[in-house]
């Protein structure tokens, strides 16, 4: 990502939610912590990620199969699917470089079809920056990653749960709102500039999956038209996982959405369930008024060729960024781990309230380095 010096117009209409019910202090207290999964040597979730994964190189192509593993031996009921291209970069010397985005997506197991279900996407990039050599990119974005790991896992037995008790209570699903919501990890390739950040050299896998989203079209009977119209609210997690992280609300049009993810971690702060107790709050513009600054384009990222085309986006990336940014320090020892637990908690109570999950979850204990979440050498799912 880059800071830019123009700022661009908003509209003014807030988007509103269609139905948000908030999580009791009962169920955010027994939402489970990532624990000895984020271990960054041996954590079954981030350590695998915390190498280098350059576009088109064996690093980029293990931490694909890290995500592949994760998902096919933990949650087996998402569908995962990639978006490939090739492109040249300005280090390529003509080389077509290979760019690969994984998506996995859960929906409602009566849904006639893709095109029927509107989604919630957690999105976060997983390539590394080229430079400087053995640039890990810990912040930059495999914390990231792993914390929108750990929620998908997190949600994923109450998502089956409350899908099990509509059926049962025979509710017409084709007409419930409810019916039709869904969820979507999508871990892109490319982000990072090869050289220097240009409308060219950068967001590979980003422009790519926003043009060929755009351009694939649904069936006539389906309720939306193109697989970006699906995208209730893109949510782009970037450069979390450092002290004291201060994350802007960058767009009028999603404040409703930063503020419902601000409640979240000031309860949990509330609820003693947050690690960094003695830090200011991370998400500090929730009471942010029309007539503040608003910092939407400021930044360039990975949401950019997606609200070019109308969807929109909750930008969840401090301002300043952090002091390891590009640098060789961003690195696992680097992270701050209270932050970056914290950071999955807020993804996964987020997440869990946008899916109306409130009633569905069961108490459970923290996971351990060896849990039934772990993957183990011999059990590799093949890309």
């Amino acid at each position: 990502m880059r800071l830019h010096g123009a700022l661009v117009a908003l509209p003014a209409l807030l988007r509103q939610a269609v139905a948000y019910t908030a999580l009791s202090d009962a169920t955010l207290q027994s939402l489970p912590g990532p624990g000895r999964d984020f271990d960054i040597h041996n954590g079954a979730i981030l350590a695998p990620i915390l190498q280098t994964r350059v576009p088109g190189t064996p690093g980029s192509l293990a931490v694909l199969q890290h995500f592949v593993d994760f998902f096919s031996h933990n949650l087996p009921k998402w569908k995962l699917s990639y978006q490939n291209s090739t492109q040249t970069t300005p280090t390529s010397h003509g080389k077509a470089i290979p760019f690969v985005n994984l998506i996995a997506t859960r929906d409602p197991p009566w849904a006639q079809s893709e095109g029927d279900v509107g989604r919630l996407a957690l999105v976060a990039h997983y390539d590394s920056k080229l430079t400087p050599e053995g640039f890990i990119g810990a912040t930059d974005s495999a914390a990231p990653c792993a914390m929108i790991l750990h929620a998908a896992r997190s949600i994923d037995a109450a998502l089956t749960k409350k899908w099990e008790a509509m059926s049962a209570a025979g509710i017409d699903l084709e007409d419930d709102l409810e019916g039709h919501k869904g969820v979507q990890v999508i871990l892109l390739d490319g982000e990072e500039a090869f050289v220097s950040w240009t409308d060219t050299d950068s967001l590979y896998g980003a422009r790519s999956l926003a043009e060929e989203w755009e351009q694939s079209s649904y069936g006539a009977f389906s309720a939306y038209d193109t697989p970006l119209g699906t995208i209730d609210l893109f949510v782009l997690l970037d450069l979390l996982g450092s002290k004291d992280p201060g994350v802007p609300s960058f767009f009028k049009t999603t404040h409703w959405a930063y503020q419902k993810m601000a409640a979240v971690e000031q309860r949990l702060r509330a609820l003693k369930k947050f690690k960094s107790l003695d830090s200011t709050p991370f998400l500090f513009e929730a009471a942010k008024s029309e007539q503040d600054r608003w910092l939407g384009g400021v930044i360039e990222d990975d949401h950019v060729p997606f609200m070019a085309r109308g969807v929109e986006v909750l930008h969840v990336i401090p301002a300043p960024f952090p002091l390891v940014w590009h640098t060789i320090n961003d690195d696992g020892e680097h992270l701050d781990m209270g932050a970056v637990e914290d950071w999955a908690m807020i993804t996964t109570g987020f997440a869990a309230e946008w899916m109306e999950l409130e009633g569905y979850f069961d108490a459970s204990p923290e996971p351990s380095s060896r849990s039934q979440h772990s993957v183990d050498a011999d059990e590799k799912t093949e890309l």
